[in-house]
């Protein structure tokens, strides 16, 4: 028992950084959202035309999923911040369960722990512990966010609650591909597909006319007719509670029959050798990453060809002015398809952002496996190791970008939307400079705090993303936006390219990049 707890702590001990990130998010959007509300839709007429506006808008329930009631601060809340936190619920449940259970397994780490006292079963019910333990404080999160936000306690805490259980559902999904899958990154990679799958059928329910029934398919859809705040269901919870055991339970009876280190799909010990993208660091590099470039454009892809699609149904009719001001502090206006494609391309820069964020954890991954280590044996400085990774993450942030770009222009001009391919190669464009100045903010963590960089990098790039969209709604100062680089961004198409910011970015980007090399080169490696 004793050291069934130790593994728990250690579990959630691994998780602190990222779990604080997590937590920060999740209280400041579930506190901002409510409160931002009542700010803007004092009155009832203006909630009222609010309603009218977005409740039957394609592009809005995109997002968000389906609105129950738009006219209270509570039935607002179960829309906007239930139906965004519920997609990084779903994300963290993936990475906090193939981290702990596959990436320990991965690392050799486990194989040491199971020759001491305890046992097979034991170190995964502990893990599995440990998780829900770190899934508790994203629940504490944004329990204490709404309640600050002047709403009933008891339905926050069954809000909350909603939105967990999509997280819970997504660690029994990672605990399955962690079982099912050779290593790490394929157990992502499936749980990863299968959070794709049951996105894409939340938003065939909310957009398409007579699909509602696909609801009742998804762990998202499950969160959505738990209706927090407009008519609760608490018997919907049994069904996440269901699949979570059922996921947990099968990964648990293949966790303590299968060999430590393989999984039920077939790993290749041997193979011909490819020498193929092996002449240079830079090559093996993008040979390690190339798979991962793929997915993030496909996934960034099929969000802006979708985005495209239902740029044309925003529907100006009922919007209030105190709603187009709003738009309007923002640079735009979203009840024209660029406009909305404007506002949407944000979404698109955030993750854009995140994928720099995810090249620099990639390189940390390969310092804390002794992996650069061996390669630094070689005749390759520090220097022109970094400086190669971060060249080729920011080509990999342009690839992904322009991929966004093309695909909502695609989508766009399928509904004959009247945006041209240029402007919206130039909106692709436009992700970049926020892109590669919290790259070489991330490089400059990286050399400066290696084992928290990850945390640091995508905390840096979430915490001004949320100030970025909550503060022009509190009516803050403007130096205070300004800290935002999101701020400083131009919403193309709707607005033209901010060239001298963009100027400003990128060298800022680059300088701290330079003094990231410089940094890297004079510390010592560190290990996990």
């Amino acid at each position: 028992m004793q050291a069934a707890r130790a593994i728990a702590r250690q579990t959630l001990r691994d998780a602190r950084t990222r779990t604080a990130a997590y937590a920060y998010l999740f209280a400041a959007v579930s506190f901002v959202q409510p409160f931002a509300y009542r700010h803007s839709y004092s009155t009832v007429a203006e909630r009222m035309a609010f309603a009218r506006s977005f409740a039957d808008n394609e592009a809005v329930r995109l997002l968000y999923g389906q609105p129950f009631d738009l006219l209270s601060a509570g039935g607002y809340a179960a829309w906007r911040v239930g139906g965004s936190l519920a997609i990084f619920a779903a994300i963290f449940g993936v990475l906090a369960a193939t981290r702990a259970l596959r990436g320990e397994e991965e690392s050799g780490r486990l194989e040491l722990v199971l020759s001491g006292v305890v046992g097979r079963r034991g170190a995964y019910l502990a893990t599995v512990a440990g998780v829900a333990a770190t899934a508790a404080v994203l629940w504490l999160a944004s329990f204490a966010g709404l309640v600050l936000a002047r709403l009933n306690a008891g339905d926050a805490a069954y809000l909350a609650l909603a939105i967990l259980s999509v997280g819970a559902a997504f660690v029994g999904v990672g605990a399955l591909s962690s079982q099912v899958a050779a290593t790490r990154r394929q157990a992502t990679g499936l749980a990863t597909a299968v959070l794709a799958v049951w996105f894409v059928l939340r938003v065939v329910a909310d957009t398409s006319s007579g699909a509602a029934w696909l609801r009742w398919s998804t762990p998202f859809g499950w969160a959505e007719e738990m209706r927090a705040f407009t008519g609760a269901r608490p018997a919907v919870v049994l069904l996440p509670i269901a699949a979570t055991g059922l996921l947990l339970a099968a990964a648990g009876l293949i966790a303590v029959r299968r060999d430590v280190g393989a999984g039920l799909l077939p790993a290749h010990d041997e193979a011909p050798p490819r020498l193929r993208l092996l002449s240079s660091p830079l090559a093996q590099a993008f040979r390690n990453e190339r798979w991962a470039l793929l997915a993030w454009a496909l996934g960034t892809g099929a969000l802006s060809l979708i985005l495209g699609v239902v740029s044309d149904s925003v529907d100006s009719a009922g919007i209030s002015d105190s709603l187009r001001e709003r738009f309007q502090k923002v640079g735009t206006t979203i009840t024209t398809p660029s406009g909305y494609l404007g506002f949407a391309f944000l979404f698109v820069i955030l993750v854009v952002s995140l994928y720099g964020c995810s090249q620099i954890a990639a390189a940390r991954a390969e310092e804390s496996e002794q992996r650069v280590e061996t390669l630094l044996a070689l005749p390759v400085s520090r220097r022109r190791w970094l400086v190669g990774r971060l060249v080729l993450a920011a080509a990999g942030a342009a690839g992904v970008a322009m991929t966004a770009g093309l695909l909502a222009w695609v989508g766009a001009a399928s509904q004959d939307a009247g945006i041209s391919l240029s402007r919206m190669l130039e909106a692709g464009a436009n992700c970049l400079p926020a892109a590669l100045l919290f790259l070489g903010l991330d490089a400059l963590a990286f050399a400066v705090l290696p084992r928290a960089a990850a945390g640091i990098a995508y905390g840096l790039v979430g915490a001004t993303f949320v100030w970025e969209t909550i503060g022009a709604l509190l009516d803050v100062p403007a130096w205070l936006l300004d800290l935002s680089p999101f701020h400083h961004v131009g919403l193309v198409p709707a607005e033209s390219f901010r060239a001298v910011s963009a100027v400003v970015m990128v060298a800022l980007g680059a300088l701290a990049a330079a003094v990231a090399a410089w940094g890297f080169d004079r510390r010592d490696l560190a290990g996990a």
